[in-house]
């Protein structure tokens, strides 16, 4: 279900079990106010901090700090965040400040496909999308953000898409595809990722996240084994079956970013999504620049019910092979049969072996 009270400037994003709200300050700046277990009565905008630090229509003066404080939901470089940006672009004189205000937003039933890359799918029963569009009306740049919820699953999905409004080239440098801003948990925050080399894959590895950044990364042109594109973020003392967790993987093969920054303030950024080195994408005017797919979900219950969150997805709106729902087919691979060691014949000896013992497909493995 999503809500959104013009009014209060709120948008409200409810899964079965969880709720995801943001907010919009005086100015149009769009934040991130909570994701957690499902709320019955919603806070409204104080929790975005704005009396702790106004807002530049309230105090001009205190603009810079007031930028490097609240929690976007979207943040931009060269304007006064300090912190982790999602968006960095360039103009054609080679300016690089980026502020994004909210222009409008609208809620479809189903989820719009992203054009040129994978991605969940769903019908209108199964999943609504919220598009947010936000403008920086210096650079002519619209942003759209793409929030998809999917209710059954607990999980929310989010993508970017970035047009070109001016009449001159953009030259986009930083494109990530989701951000969570939250207060570090009293008793400290870990990230958990998934890392390994050949033949020892997918090793759960768990730190606390101290001041500054901590990254999960890859810029070898695609998804590993040594790194995978998935961060989880654990609070306080969460364990397997035990307190509270965040999950967010990247729908992309490609050089990705999964990063984590401690702020002087004890205040959590999370980003995702390609990773920024060597990207620079020319957007000619009029056109649009795609951001792959993030998938979040969040658990009070430990790391098992975040898995199952994911395992629930994919399965069901993720995966489009014919055997989702049934045998897939028994199968041989050379490979421990036969090392380097093979030719043709040898080949085919094992896979009329194979076939007589109702095996139905055979592997060419040459390790």
């Amino acid at each position: 279900m999503i809500a959104y009270d013009k009014e209060k400037g709120i948008f409200q994003l409810d899964t079965d079990h969880t709720t995801y709200l943001m907010g919009l300050s005086a100015d149009g700046f769009l934040g991130h106010i909570y994701y957690g277990k499902r709320l019955l009565h919603p806070a409204g905008t104080s929790s975005l901090h704005l009396h702790e630090v106004p807002s530049p229509a309230v105090l001009s003066r205190e603009k810079m700090t007031f930028l490097n404080t609240f929690p976007f939901e979207y943040p931009t470089g060269g304007a006064g965040d300090l912190r982790q940006a999602c968006l960095t672009v360039t103009d054609e004189e080679g300016n690089n400040a980026c502020e994004l205000t909210f222009d409008r937003a609208q809620i479809v039933d189903g989820k719009p496909a992203l054009e040129g890359l994978p991605a969940s799918f769903g019908e209108a029963q199964d999943v609504s999308t919220l598009k947010i569009t936000l403008k920086d009306h210096v650079l002519d740049l619209s942003v759209t953000l793409l929030y998809s919820v999917f209710p059954r699953e607990d999980v929310i999905t989010r993508s970017v898409l970035v047009t070109n409004e001016a009449g001159q080239e953009r030259t986009l440098t930083r494109v990530l595809s989701a951000c969570l801003d939250m207060d570090n948990d009293p008793e400290g925050t870990s990230l958990l990722t998934l890392d390994g080399a050949w033949a020892r894959e997918r090793h759960i590895e768990v730190r606390k996240i101290g001041h500054g950044r901590t990254d999960a990364a890859s810029v070898a042109g695609e998804s590993s084994h040594q790194e995978n594109p998935f961060v989880g973020i654990l609070k306080g003392d969460a364990s397997q079956d035990h307190g509270e967790v965040y999950g967010l993987t990247f729908v992309y093969s490609g050089n990705f970013l999964g990063s984590c920054e401690l702020s002087q303030y004890d205040t959590l950024r999370v980003v995702m999504g390609i990773h920024p080195d060597g990207f620079a994408w020319t957007l000619k005017s009029g056109e649009t620049f795609t951001a792959p797919e993030v998938v979040m979900t969040y658990s009070d219950a430990g790391l098992t019910e975040m898995t199952h969150h994911f395992h629930d997805f994919f399965r069901a709106h993720l995966i489009r092979s014919r055997y989702l729902h049934e045998d897939r087919p028994v199968l041989i691979n050379n490979w421990e049969g036969t090392y380097f060691d093979f030719d043709r014949d040898r080949l085919l000896l094992l896979a009329k072996e194979a076939k007589a013992n109702g095996i139905e497909m055979f592997v060419m493995d040459d390790g």
